[in-house]
């Protein structure tokens, strides 16, 4: 096993268990969005429900537990790429306040915006592309913040062939996503598709084998009252 400074008990289990989690649950997300494919009559419709709120409270849910992936990459990161890992985390969390924000408003607002009768809630939901500001936000979050966290964690591994293989797969889905980023002032679907490669199928992968990393990774002495003592005595 690997031996990294800082990286301890808690953060080997809470990094495997997250990555991990995010893992399942992406893969019930893709289940989802493709059945809700497979169930419109035009390949332009949005999906609907119950898929769009399925896809919705999985997004909920997966939001921390990356947060929480990203943290115990920067507690993993040696000393000299903590700067990348930090900026990493950051974006990260931006990514995940502004998807929470929207499903969540997807969840429990949607379908009440017809009720209203306020033609401009119309610009916000439902989700729709490409006349929704809630879609627009989404992209802002995943092509553009989820894009850039990929790009500054992947330095931090470089160390063996499933490390690399981390930062090989980390620069990919980046690197989709920004190009899907390009879909926003052509309002191309097609280019917009790419982007979803990068955060749906080649990021979840990059979650599995993080959580492979962490767990052949021998993590450090937690700050227990018993190490502390030892450090005292010495």
């Amino acid at each position: 096993m690997i031996t990294h400074e800082g990286f301890t008990v808690q953060h080997r289990t809470m990094g495997r268990a997250a990555t991990w989690a995010t893992f399942v649950l992406g893969q019930a997300y893709a289940v989802a969005a493709l059945l809700g494919f497979l169930s419109l009559k035009s390949p332009h419709d949005p999906i609907g429900d119950p898929f769009l709120s399925i896809m919705a409270l999985l997004i909920i849910l997966m939001a921390p537990l990356m947060v929480s992936s990203m943290v115990a990459v920067h507690a993993y990161a040696s000393p000299e790429l903590k700067a990348y890992s930090l900026i990493a985390l950051a974006f990260m969390i931006l990514l995940a306040g502004i998807t929470s924000s929207v499903n969540f408003a997807i969840l429990a607002v949607s379908r009440q915006v017809e009720a209203t009768q306020l033609p401009w809630l119309s610009l916000f939901l439902p989700y729709k592309w490409p006349s929704s500001v809630a879609y627009a936000l989404d992209i802002l979050a995943w092509d553009w913040f989820f894009a850039l966290s990929m790009l500054f964690a992947a330095p931090v591994f470089k160390e063996g062939k499933l490390e690399k293989m981390v930062r090989i797969l980390m620069i990919v889905s980046g690197v989709l996503c920004l190009v899907g980023l390009i879909s926003v002032p052509f309002a191309d679907m097609l280019t917009l598709s790419v982007g979803i490669l990068g955060y749906g199928v080649v990021a979840p992968v990059v979650f599995l084998l993080l959580g492979m990393v962490f767990g052949r990774t021998k993590p450090m002495p937690g700050d227990t009252e018993q190490s502390r003592s030892s450090r005292l005595g010495a």
